[in-house]
C-alpha cells in the first residue's frame, strides 16, 4: 500500500529540491553552499531537513560517500531497504531494489530474532560506462 507524501517545511522542500535537482549524491555542505541564498545559514539546518527525509524514504545516506541522494523510485519507505552501485571512476550512484537479497535478509533477521530498521547497500567498483571507455 503506497503511503502519501509527507507535508514537507520549506527548508525539507528546498533540500529535497537540490538533491532531486542535483542527479546525483551531494554531502550536507554542498547542500548548505547551494541553499545559501534561500536563507540556509547553519549546517545544522540542512541536517534536520536531511533527517525528516531519511525517516520518510524520500532521501538515501551513502556512508561510503559521507553524501546523500534523492530515492530514485517510490517504495523504499515501506521496504526500508535500499542498494547503490557506486562508480568509483566517474561518480555515478544507481539505485536499485534487490529483491533476492532482501529476501535472504529478512530470513536472516527473523531467524536471529534481530528487528531490521533500515538496509543500505554500497556496491563500489566501475559502471560500464567507465569500463567501455579506452583510456
Amino acid at each position: 500500500m503506497a503511503h502519501a507524501q509527507p507535508e514537507l517545511t520549506k527548508n525539507q522542500a528546498l533540500v529535497f529540491g537540490s538533491l532531486s535537482d542535483a542527479g546525483g549524491p551531494l554531502t550536507a555542505y554542498a547542500i548548505l553552499d547551494l541553499l545559501r541564498e534561500n536563507g540556509f545559514r547553519a549546517p545544522l539546518q540542512v541536517y534536520r531537513a536531511l533527517d525528516k527525509l531519511v525517516e520518510y524514504g524520500m532521501v538515501h545516506r551513502l556512508e561510503s560517500l559521507n553524501a546523500f541522494v534523492a530515492c530514485s523510485h517510490k517504495g523504499c519507505a515501506e521496504h526500508g531497504t535500499a542498494a547503490f552501485a557506486i562508480c568509483e571512476n566517474c561518480g555515478d550512484v544507481s539505485e536499485f531494489t534487490p529483491d533476492e537479497v532482501i529476501k535472504l535478509l529478512k530470513e536472516w533477521t527473523q531467524a536471529e530474532g534481530f528487528t531490521l530498521a533500515r538496509t543500505t547497500i554500497e556496491l563500489r567498483g566501475t559502471c560500464r560506462d567507465c569500463i567501455s571507455q579506452p583510456n
